[in-house]
């Protein structure tokens, strides 16, 4: 089992900076790919960025050129540099793993964190 903590979550003015963590802990052995997710209220899950052990990446189009997903394996954390901040990036932000899957697909997704919560005022 693998267990994941966000933070670095906060408020930002529209075209700020913000950059996400989240500490892995436990078989993290096992993990093949991490991805960044995220869901405003009233909407569904998303996912924002994912990226797999050899560090390949892959976007969702709405954050291309705006964020950047990194992982330390090293130190067992995963990142998400978040610039040009949009209030439309307000939401809480989820950081997940999965042993076999690379997608944006969140039922692909084995584990997951609490979230941390971005608001970004226009």
């Amino acid at each position: 089992q693998v267990q994941l903590v966000e933070s670095g979550g906060g408020s930002v003015q529209a075209g700020g900076s913000l950059r996400l963590s989240c500490a892995a802990s436990g078989y993290t052995y096992s993990i093949y790919s991490m991805g960044w997710f995220r869901q405003a209220p009233g909407k569904e899950r998303e996912g924002v960025a994912a990226i797999k052990s050899d560090s390949t990446a892959i976007y969702a189009d709405s954050v291309k050129g705006r964020f950047t997903i990194s992982r330390d394996n090293g130190k067992n954390t995963l990142y998400l540099q978040m610039n040009s901040l949009k209030p439309e990036d307000t939401a809480m932000y989820y950081c997940a793993a999965d042993r076999w899957r690379f997608n944006l697909y969140s039922g692909s997704y084995d584990s997951w964190g609490q979230g941390t919560q971005v608001t970004v005022s226009s």
